[in-house]
């Protein structure tokens, strides 16, 4: 049943309302007050609110302008007495749904509840399916992760594809740049147009305006018009893959055509519009703005310095390792044809010793050659690339423990049932690993 939350001190008029409303297969929810109304009212509630204005206490206004605080899209309908017009055609501006003038017949107060439930309704829906495309994109195991370091790059990266704000996306080689690029495409407004990806790495000197504008058919041959890079991502998304490594010039070429806004394409009698969300992605410390080839031309740079993401090394996020190797073990495995083999505590004391420097492409290696038996199967010699035999067992324990956690949602008690361990010596452990129960919790649900 839907729900109408009517608040309205005159309780002659509320019990009047209320039978008016169960009649029509309405669920009610009345209150003499606004501040007792105001439990439970949170932003996803699944209904509408008809308020009077004057209330002793809260008044209609105030409750209206608290709610807009809650939710902005939650409709409040306010109930006025004639002298009152002035005050509801004010509140109209500042966000109202609509005001019915008391005494309100019948047919006319159900019509208003039914388009502001209506607009509820779509508002719900919309929310529900975003929240669908965030966990379908950001299930992606490699943009898992409780540390505070990938909390706050899905947080960036949501708020980057909500904005349709061109970003520049920075962070160690294999740390996962282009798919923090992907995800932005598919929670983004352009998810239904292509995302089209330029390797500027692999960019020549030559063509590259043909590369942008296209090709028109050349007479007496076969070969057709070919479209370029710009005419494919309009109204869509242009990644630059490894962006420094493009000559500054034909960043500045390239620049100047988005900001026009329109390019003549190979063979056109006219000028198209363009329009484009830009990515680009570069190595730490490479996205210098300093116009020159080892950094980002000037004007670029400024451009993309409206959003700035940074991808933390696997060394950031050591907790995350383990879940990430099993992904990539499963991955290898379905895509070789052979079962998942066991994980030994030699295994994992190195997935939990070791730094990655290679990041994400390091450990997917790693994970096929374990798949495909070819795995180390002795530990290293201890030395300044390799820990000795206490550093694997102290890696090997803040791996279990932040798995524990993990698995318990943050929540001590469960971690030390798991791991059998007496209250002071898991927080023992906690303190000399620095690992803090709540990094595990996650931030709160975003609507």
């Amino acid at each position: 049943m839907t729900r109408i939350r009517l608040i309205d001190d005159d309780d002659d008029l509320r019990g009047a309302l209320c039978q008016t409303l169960a009649i029509a297969g309405l669920q009610v929810e009345d209150f003499a007050a606004a501040a007792p109304a105001l439990i439970g009212l949170e932003r996803d509630y699944p209904g509408v609110v008809l308020t009077d204005i004057r209330m002793p206490g809260m008044d209609g206004l105030q409750l209206m302008r608290h709610l807009q605080g809650v939710d902005p899209d939650l409709p409040v309908i306010l109930l006025t007495g004639h002298g009152d017009v002035p005050m509801a055609v004010d509140a109209l501006r500042e966000g109202a749904y609509d005001f019915l003038t008391k005494p309100v017949a019948a047919d006319r107060l159900l019509a208003a509840l039914n388009r502001a439930l209506a607009a509820r309704a779509l508002v719900m829906e919309n929310r529900r399916l975003r929240r669908t495309r965030q966990d379908a994109s950001l299930t992606h195991p490699p943009l898992q992760g409780d540390s505070p370091a990938m909390i706050h790059l899905r947080d960036a990266l949501e708020r980057v594809a909500e904005a349709d704000s061109d970003a520049l996306i920075t962070g160690p080689s294999g740390a996962g740049k282009s798919l923090v690029a992907q995800a932005i495409h598919r929670l983004g407004t352009r998810r239904s147009r292509p995302m089209v990806v330029l390797d500027c790495a692999s960019t020549g000197e030559a063509g590259f305006e043909i590369l942008l504008t296209g090709q028109e058919a050349q007479p007496g041959q076969r070969q057709p018009r070919r479209p370029g890079l710009l005419e494919k991502a309009h109204r869509g998304i242009l990644c630059l893959e490894r962006a420094t490594a493009l000559p500054p010039h034909h960043q500045a070429r390239l620049l100047a055509l988005v900001e026009a806004g329109e390019y003549w394409p190979a063979g056109a009698a006219a000028p198209r519009p363009l329009d484009l969300q830009i990515l680009a992605t570069a190595d730490d410390g490479n996205g210098n703005g300093d116009g020159t080839g080892t950094g980002l031309q000037q004007g670029l740079s400024f451009r993309l310095s409206r959003a700035v993401l940074r991808v933390p090394p696997l060394s950031d996020r050591r907790g995350d390792v383990p879940a990430l190797f099993r992904h990539f073990l499963q991955q290898a495995a379905d895509r070789l044809a052979r079962q998942v083999p066991p994980l030994t505590d030699l295994v994992m004391a190195r997935l939990a010793a070791h730094d990655w420097p290679g990041n994400l492409r390091e450990l997917q290696a790693f994970a096929e050659n374990h798949v495909l038996g070819i795995a180390p199967r002795t530990l290293p010699r201890p030395g300044a690339d390799h820990p000795a035999l206490p550093d694997l067992v102290a890696a090997y324990e803040a791996a279990l423990i932040r798995e524990a956690l993990r698995a318990c949602q943050g929540h001590a008690t469960g971690a030390m049932a798991l791991l059998g361990l007496p209250r002071k010596t898991f927080y023992d452990k906690l303190t000399r690993h620095g690992i803090r129960p709540g990094d595990f919790r996650g931030p709160p649900a975003r609507g």
